[in-house]
């Protein structure tokens, strides 16, 4: 079950005058790394996670293989865990509930929920069976509501920063305890989307994307790279891959992490 201090760090760490900084993880080793570069808190990935377990991404893995996932990353970081459900991992509202129910007994501090192309109805129900699990549960859960008009490219361009705070403001009713909008990149909207808010404004960042800490004076309270990390790791598998198997070669395995340090993040039980 969640350490009560560890919720309070992790709501402390939303704030534009520092954002908190997500490399996204997917297994503990991902994890581990992440923590021991320095991050406060570990947030998942559904898409690295997904596929770690073989599947593609967007509700197509069961929620066992992916919970469990959860747990083994909280288990193994000191740091707070925030963990992305997709839409939940359920069809209804009580389904909703069961899942965040297991995610708060695995010691997770708080979860990312999204509303895809579902009407927004449907994710504010969520939203409200996930604060009720959490209240049953006496655990002060952060959930950050995912809105993916921009992500998506839902609706008229012309009307899509109303749409998103129409959204985002329908969600904080239900209970969202923060907004988070990926998929947007230009300076103007992100200060207009932090400014229609009142409670944080989380934004994906990838190249392009301005730096964090201007991101911070734009409004931002959170920044994190979704499942950009986990990309960037397939893409070196698949580099070392084409190295050896097209020139015979094996540059690409300058750039690692030396065996005893990374070997060293683990410890031996029993």
């Amino acid at each position: 079950m969640i350490n009560a201090s560890k919720s309070v760090l992790f709501r402390s760490l939303h704030t534009p005058a520092r954002p908190l900084a997500l490399a996204n993880a997917w297994d503990v080793a991902s994890a581990r790394v992440i923590e021991a570069a320095g991050a406060t808190a570990i947030a998942t990935t559904s898409a690295g996670a997904a596929w770690s377990l073989g599947a593609p991404d967007g509700d197509h893995v069961p929620r066992g293989p992916v919970l469990d996932a959860v747990a083994r990353i909280a288990a193994a970081v000191a740091v707070p865990v925030t963990a992305d459900i997709e839409g939940g991992y359920g069809q209804s509202p009580a389904e909703v509930a069961e899942t965040v129910t297991r995610v708060l007994e695995a010691g997770v501090v708080g979860v990312n929920i999204e509303d895809g192309t579902r009407p927004p109805g449907t994710l504010a129900d969520r939203i409200a069976a996930a604060r009720g699990a959490a209240r049953r549960a006496g655990v002060d859960l952060f959930v950050n509501a995912r809105v993916d008009t921009y992500l998506l490219g839902l609706g008229d361009p012309a009307t899509r920063l109303r749409e998103t705070l129409g959204r985002a403001r329908r969600y904080v009713d239900a209970g969202a305890d923060g907004i988070f909008v990926p998929g947007v990149t230009d300076p103007g909207v992100i200060e207009e989307l932090a400014a229609g808010l009142t409670v944080p404004l989380n934004i994906m960042a990838g190249p392009g994307t301005a730096p964090v800490e201007e991101l911070g004076a734009l409004g931002v309270a959170r920044v994190s790279l979704g499942s950009g990390v986990a990309q960037a790791a397939y893409a070196a598998a698949r580099q070392a891959a084409l190295d050896l198997h097209c020139a015979g070669g094996y540059d690409s395995l300058r750039r690692t992490i030396d065996y005893p340090e990374i070997n060293g993040l683990f410890t031996v039980s029993g």
